[in-house]
């Protein structure tokens, strides 16, 4: 059976804007249920934009509409003319002739979607550059004009797992410098409640009145007496 070319990403968008049922978008995608429900309930797939299958021609609405319509039909793979991207080996990523014109665009799609990515990361992702990256957000680059963000998955220039899993690593890494940061602004908070905090003193009133408010004989033993009130017999 075929599938939609990024299975996650086509669930997320079913879920967020149709009123399908989780076993009609797991038969689409190939997920499974508990996997559907998980994305439903924000447990999974968090940050990964949905990606209409309408308008990549890989679902017609007239289906779309039916099933919506009818829980027991099941929707259809439409034929799409989209290259699917091949598995690529270990080294560096080689990005065909044809597709290298397309990069700014995926590039632009990136930083917009996804700007918890590292320059470095989606260098990795496409196969590109970081000057052309720096050039594509800066909007210097020499065809600035004409670039329009593109999914890169649907580009063909790399997978749906791929770019999941880049993602998942940078918000990883939000994550921690962010915890990493309240670390530092507490240790920082106690530091300087600890250094602001009065030192007692010597002179300090408080120490003054409590001595004032001691009795004159706690301040040092009397000498026992016998029942007359002199001094004990000598032995």
């Amino acid at each position: 059976m075929a599938l939609p070319l990024m299975p996650k990403a086509t669930a997320v968008w079913l879920v967020e804007n149709t009123s399908l049922s989780f076993e009609q978008v797991a038969a689409f995608t190939g997920m499974h249920e508990l996997e559907i429900q998980a994305i439903a309930d924000g447990e999974v797939a968090i940050g990964i934009v949905g990606v209409n299958p309408i308008t990549s021609g890989q679902l017609m609405q007239e289906d779309l509409d039916r099933a919506q319509a009818n829980p027991a039909v099941m929707l259809k793979m439409h034929k799409s003319d989209i290259p699917l991207p091949k598995a690529r080996a270990k080294g560096a990523r080689y990005t065909p002739v044809s597709k290298r014109q397309d990069r700014p665009d995926a590039i632009s799609w990136l930083i917009k979607h996804h700007p918890e990515l590292t320059d470095a990361q989606i260098a990795r992702l496409i196969g590109t550059t970081k000057p052309t990256i720096a050039s594509v957000r800066d909007r210097t680059h020499w065809n600035a004009t004409n670039i329009k963000p593109q999914n890169p998955v649907t580009l063909g220039l790399c997978s749906e797992p791929d770019l999941e899993k880049a993602v998942i690593i940078a918000s990883r890494r939000v994550k921690a410098r962010e915890k990493a940061k309240e670390r530092a602004e507490r240790a920082a908070a106690r530091a300087t409640a600890a250094a602001n905090a009065p030192t007692p003193t010597a002179d300090d009133p408080m120490i003054d009145a409590a001595d004032d408010e001691m009795p004159e004989d706690a301040a040092a033993p009397s000498a026992p007496s016998n029942e007359n009130g002199g001094a004990p017999p000598a032995p």
